[in-house]
């Protein structure tokens, strides 16, 4: 995962946001769902312009994927390939093909390797058969949490080791691996990336992640999640945790590195407002499975569908861009050709 700009997050991080939260549904006694938007002052940094050679190199992975007719349904030399799908052209953003640019540090070949590497991932993962019944189980107490945005407007995914409630087993990172959805699928507009908080707070042993699933989840990550996190906020860390990451720490890529931050402050990163008072917030925060996890599922759901139908609106188009989908009111990819009259998508 690619670093932000720290100047720009060094202005940002100086103090907390202190007006109050955007209007949500009114309940009495703590909150149990999520919020449904960031603050109005809590915003992504402006992105930079892509230079002349940057605009080049991204024209020629455009070009390539756009060429795309058929995806390996596995890993490995000769796998079977069956015809790229709709949902898989879709994820084929203008933001996306340049999140793997950014990853590779520009190398084109690269970025087009790992771009159809994480569409045979999805296809051999089965990311369809993360569904919110078939997850359920593991998220029953509360052990990851979507709630709030930090400062930059990024959604706040808590991890809670202490509620953990299931034996070790694959299904625990496709737990995680089925949050990073609902965490992408709740982003505003220029949002790409999520604030992780972990909490080890009366974390026993036993209840981390072992060696193995850290590996497995630090590869998903990094090569399937490239330039998704934004910020990881770790706080109360045992001694037996700081051996943990110790272990880990060689398999995590030192861009990632730099965004981890150990026993801060959370209030200069969330505003107290949007942050739970568990970990110094201002939000008293009661999970109940048999609300919050129906509410965050159709909330995301709610915000898959009608991104889907501006796609279909826009033409279906490979390299559409995410502001227009996530509902900005802006031109789609193919408005944009039209008006370049030259048929190029304007970078």
């Amino acid at each position: 995962m690619g670093a932000d700009s720290k100047a720009q997050e060094a202005s940002k991080d100086k103090e907390a946001v202190t007006e109050p939260p955007p209007a949500y549904e009114a309940e009495s006694g703590p909150m149990v769902k999520p919020f449904p938007a960031p603050l109005e002052s809590c915003k992504p940094p402006k992105p930079a312009e892509l230079t002349a050679d940057q605009k080049s190199k991204y024209d020629a992975v455009l070009k390539t994927v756009s060429s795309w007719e058929t995806v390996p349904t596995k890993a490995g030399k000769n796998a079977p390939t069956e015809p790229i799908t709709d949902d898989e052209r879709m994820w084929l953003t203008r933001e996306c093909l340049l999140r793997y640019l950014r990853a590779t540090k520009w190398n084109v070949s690269e970025a087009q390797t790992r771009l159809l590497d994480t569409l045979t991932w999805r296809r051999e993962y089965n990311i369809k058969k993360l569904t919110p019944d078939y997850i359920s189980v593991e998220n029953a107490t509360g052990k990851q949490i979507i709630a709030g945005y930090d400062i930059h407007g990024r959604p706040c995914h808590y991890l809670l080791p202490s509620r953990q409630n299931t034996e070790k087993s694959d299904r625990q990172v496709e737990h995680l691996v089925y949050m990073l959805e609902r965490d992408i699928e709740l982003m505003g507009p220029n949002q790409e990336t999520i604030a992780l908080i972990i909490n080890f707070n009366e974390t026993k042993s036993g209840q981390n992640a072992s060696i193995a699933q850290a590996k497995e989840t630090l590869n998903i990550l990094q090569n399937h999640y490239p330039e998704r996190l934004g910020r990881a906020l770790v706080i109360n860390v045992p001694w037996v945790i700081w051996g943990f990451f110790k272990l880990i720490t060689p398999f995590i890529d030192p861009l990632t590195r730099e965004k981890i931050k150990f026993n801060e402050d959370l209030r200069k990163h969330v505003p107290p407002q949007q942050l739970l008072n568990t970990v110094g917030g201002d939000v008293e925060f009661k999970y109940d499975h048999s609300v919050y996890w129906p509410t965050l599922n159709a909330m995301a759901a709610e915000r898959r569908e009608a991104y889907r139908q501006r796609w279909v609106d826009g033409g279906k188009l490979v390299g559409e861009f995410e502001n227009y989908l996530k509902g900005e009111n802006i031109p789609s990819l193919a408005q944009t050709q039209v008006a370049n009259g030259d048929g190029a998508a304007s970078t």
